[in-house]
């Protein structure tokens, strides 16, 4: 079992255990022993084999012998004897925004249903008004819970949510009287995909704030609406929320809801290490004999974050770190890394023309490119085998690059255009083209686009009979994954990492927001091995151009630097390094 389906196996447990009415504190075990295991740079099967379960944060003896048997067995005798208890498909009610674990079980003891097609017939037919605590409004509440269920596709790629988000944003900026409005959440950590769109507000009347939120363009249901705090929800099924706090309070108020819950933990006790309390308002001093904030005390507000991480004796950390993955103890060392910033990039090392499916000429997307600021950039149209991208030939790749000699004398030192090419990895891990014509290239990009179910070890291998071509440069989106429509393949990403540290070939970052491939958690592990990384648009369009935007967030969230980034080195840096490579 992967680190996903572990992770899958404890929220089930947990979803299941609240149902059930256990005891909050089981609950969350089994939720953190989930988030860490996504959050591993390795698969969780590397710990096991070397006795070192344990060291997995949020993994206990407990968990860990539960882990045990999962990469033993493949099964979990706790969680098959408690879904014999409570029956598994009554996890996925909790996905319906009306419904708690206690309702869920009440409903589902009281009329024996188990499934979300039985659960909205009851609801049309009026069953589950005569429930306790439940009426017609929570019929209706249920309905169109379950409807705005179908027309969700899950979590909403970052490409999609951040320029929602900011367009909100922009019209509460608007709104007389506002100082600041920020997103929160997962969003403002930059993670991969998020959930509802969380919107912070400084100002001090609230009213207009509400006002002006929920009467936004495109709003199908105000969800709630209050002093402080509002929801609403799109036609298309997204859903958002605002908070309004006065001017003085922000700080606070966006360092909690920003999080991560267990980064916000931490913050809590260094707070409590200095003798206070911290909430989303303010700090106070605490009660050294009931371990309360005293209502008498003068409070302790924080207008900026930044006030927020002094107060508890560190400095700032970016938002994107903030995911207790050691960003607290190397604050307090004083060693956060200097992250990449999106200025830092000089090069582009993946990009497409008409020459097979991109929309501009080689010339245009130049020009494009140039008046972005890169320095260098490579053509990568596909190759032969990617029929339906128009892939070249050995033949028409000469062409190409004598079109690329007349552009580059054309453009002069404005820009330095590489001739290359993204290089299908074939089924059998053979690349679409001979040795002798990938060494007459000026970069090799490979990349997999078709059968990418293999199974684990076979794709794996494939993979890495790629990384030990001497011709390859770049590993170009290593899983293959589409956000959110199609998974990654199942690849050992450890044992891909360590064939490209052994080799020194680079991994991309593909910074389009439905691949952002690397992700951070593996893009920080090569960072640990000592693997360039490339951070690339894949550009088809100059629109395109700009998603570069994405990649960055990954590698701030990975912990890189500009060092670690090879499209952040000078020209003369990045021809040396393709040079060593036999370029």
């Amino acid at each position: 079992m992967n680190n996903k389906q572990l992770a899958d196996t404890f929220t089930l447990i947990a979803n299941l255990l609240e149902i059930k009415g256990e005891i909050i504190y089981k609950t969350l075990a089994y939720r953190k022993a989930a988030e860490s295991l996504m959050g591993l740079g390795r698969d969780a099967s590397e710990f096991w084999k070397e006795g070192k379960l344990e060291e997995i944060p949020g993994v206990g003896k407990a968990i860990a012998e539960k882990i045990d048997e999962l990469l033993s067995t493949g099964k979990l005798e706790f969680l098959e004897k408690l879904k014999k208890e409570i029956p598994e498909e009554l996890a996925s009610w909790l996905a319906v925004p009306s419904l708690g674990p206690k309702k869920v079980g009440m409903i589902w003891k009281t009329l024996g249903i188990t499934s979300l097609a039985d659960l909205e017939s009851a609801a049309k037919a009026g069953k589950l008004r005569g429930l306790p605590g439940m009426g017609a409004k929570s019929e209706t509440a249920i309905l169109e819970g379950i409807a705005s269920l179908s027309r969700r596709s899950g979590r909403m790629p970052l490409g999609r949510a951040y320029p929602l988000a900011q367009s909100i944003i922009a019209q509460l900026k608007k709104v007389k009287g506002v100082v600041a409005a920020e997103p929160a959440g997962s969003l403002r950590r930059m993670r991969s995909t998020v959930g509802d769109l969380d919107i912070l507000v400084a100002a001090k009347d609230s009213a207009a704030v509400m006002e002006a939120f929920t009467n936004l363009p495109n709003v199908s249901r105000v969800l709630g609406k209050g002093e402080f705090k509002s929801s609403i929800e799109f036609g298309d099924g997204v859903r958002a929320q605002v908070w309004v706090h006065p001017p003085q309070e922000f700080g606070t108020a966006l360092q909690y809801a920003t999080g991560s819950k267990d980064h916000n933990v931490k913050m809590r006790q260094l707070a409590l290490d200095k003798g206070l309390s911290l909430s989303d308002h303010s700090f106070k001093k605490v009660n050294p004999s009931t371990g309360s904030g005293r209502a008498a005390e003068k409070e302790i507000f924080c207008a900026t974050e930044e006030d927020v991480y002094k107060t508890v004796g560190l400095p700032w950390i970016p938002p994107e770190l903030r995911e207790d993955r050691g960003e607290i103890e190397a604050a307090k060392a004083n060693k956060l890394p200097k992250l990449i910033e999106l200025k830092d990039l000089k090069a582009d090392l993946q990009m497409h023309s008409t020459w097979s499916d991109g929309k501009l000429s080689m010339l245009e997307m130049a020009r494009a490119s140039a008046k972005r600021g890169m320095k260098v950039i490579a053509f990568t149209d596909h190759s032969a085998s990617l029929g339906v991208t128009g892939g070249l030939t050995m033949e028409d790749h000469k062409k190409q690059a004598a079109e690329i000699k007349k552009i580059q004398k054309e453009l002069g030192d404005e820009i330095l255009i590489l001739h290359a090419s993204e290089v299908e990895i074939k089924a059998d891990g053979s690349l679409d083209y001979p040795d002798e014509f990938l060494a007459s290239l000026d970069l090799v990009l490979a990349s997999m686009h078709t059968s990418l179910r293999q199974p684990r070890d076979k794709v794996t291998d494939r993979v890495i009979k790629a990384i030990r071509n001497p011709h390859v440069d770049i590993i170009g989106h290593p899983t293959g994954r589409l956000i959110p429509d199609r998974e990654g393949a199942d690849l050992d990403m450890e044992a891909i990492l360590q064939a490209a540290s052994e080799t020194g070939v680079a991994m991309e970052i593909n910074a389009s927001p439905y691949r952002l491939d690397l992700d951070d958690v593996y893009a920080r592990r090569a960072k640990e091995l000592g693997i360039p990384i490339s951070i690339n648009t894949d550009a088809h369009s100059e629109e395109d151009m700009d998603m570069r935007f994405y990649g960055v967030a990954v590698a701030r969230r990975a912990w890189l630097t500009k060092n670690d980034v090879i499209n952040c080195w000078s020209t003369d840096k990045l021809l040396r390094w393709l040079k060593n490579r036999g370029k």
